[in-house]
């Protein structure tokens, strides 16, 4: 068997936004027919999710939007107006935020290295008192403070989806321990993601905005890893690697005009793994964001994931 493991489960499929909305569960069915007519999907560790707890929800989220959000419990409509509820989106919402901790257990416990939880909705635009952007929880935070509680206290985020992510952003925005670093489309949703958000009090300088103008491509974002992303990563020696992999700035995908190519994503696959080889032991979560083209989408994940392997 592979050290690396994925966390799925059809549960995922239930969050039912209707066939025309980009974040549909189209998205994760054809990530998972791709991985599946590879050889090495066999020696791939799987995991099913399990509900985070109300405590981890509310290490990032008011306890008030939490509790809010029983009312939509069997039910249909939108949180805001990008990001629709079905009867089964709360379930999936809840495995989706217990998901990279599941994934946390297992490489703590030294049974796999690394791996990338399969999720959605997906998580990197969720405010700690309301949904946005797709988004009902911060999947990837509520995981970096579970890191925290287990005792990882420097904890990186690398979010490379297209789209600044702001609720990410906001959770750690004040936080010494927390290095967060996005690279993203600029000016484009949701508005944040200017150079000049870099942190403040503790925080300072802990958080690194790389906004990319529309058209950029390959080499583009290389030379941003490179000159910056790298050099900051390593003075701050992370003791565990969380990303958020959106596919979305990839040439083909209809919600943006970035021009990466599939291979792109293995480029900075390849050189985070290094990183985190560098500094712990290659641990790395990574957490599905966005990526709305189904091919350009599910080709990114499987390069994405076979570096990890």
């Amino acid at each position: 068997m592979k050290r690396t493991g994925i966390v799925y489960s059809e549960k995922f499929l239930e969050h039912d936004t209707g066939f025309t909305h980009p974040e549909n569960k189209n998205r994760l069915s054809s990530i998972i027919s791709l991985l599946q007519s590879k050889s090495y999907y066999q020696e791939i560790h799987k995991f099913t999710p399990k509900e985070a707890t109300k405590e981890d929800i509310i290490s990032i989220h008011e306890e008030g939007y939490y509790d809010s959000l029983k009312d939509i419990e069997g039910k249909s409509g939108y949180l805001d107006g990008d990001t629709p509820y079905s009867p089964g989106s709360l379930e999936a919402a809840k495995l989706a935020a217990g998901s990279g901790i599941v994934l946390a257990d297992k490489i703590l416990s030294n049974e796999i290295d690394n791996g990338m939880v399969l999720v959605r909705p997906p998580g990197h635009h969720a405010e700690s008192g309301h949904a946005m952007g797709f988004c009902i929880f911060n999947n990837i935070a509520i995981t970096a403070k579970y890191l925290q509680k287990k005792g990882k206290k420097k904890v990186l985020i690398l979010d490379w989806d297209v789209h600044h992510g702001n609720g990410t952003q906001n959770s750690f925005y004040e936080d010494d321990s927390v290095l967060f670093i996005s690279l993203h489309q600029f000016p484009f949703y949701p508005g944040s993601g200017s150079e000049r958000e870099d942190g403040s009090g503790a925080g300072k300088g802990y958080t690194l905005n790389l906004p990319m103008a529309r058209g950029m491509g390959d080499s583009d974002y290389i030379k941003g890893f490179e000159d910056k992303i790298i050099p900051k990563i390593d003075k701050f020696s992370p003791d565990f690697v969380l990303i958020s992999a959106g596919f979305d700035a990839h040439k083909n995908d209809p919600l943006a005009q970035m021009e990466l190519s599939t291979s792109a994503y293995e480029k900075f696959s390849i050189l985070l793994k290094k990183a985190a080889l560098d500094h712990c032991e290659g641990k790395i979560i990574s957490f599905l964001e966005g990526g709305y083209d189904l091919s350009a989408l599910s080709e990114s994940v499987e390069a994405h994931l076979s570096v990890l392997l």
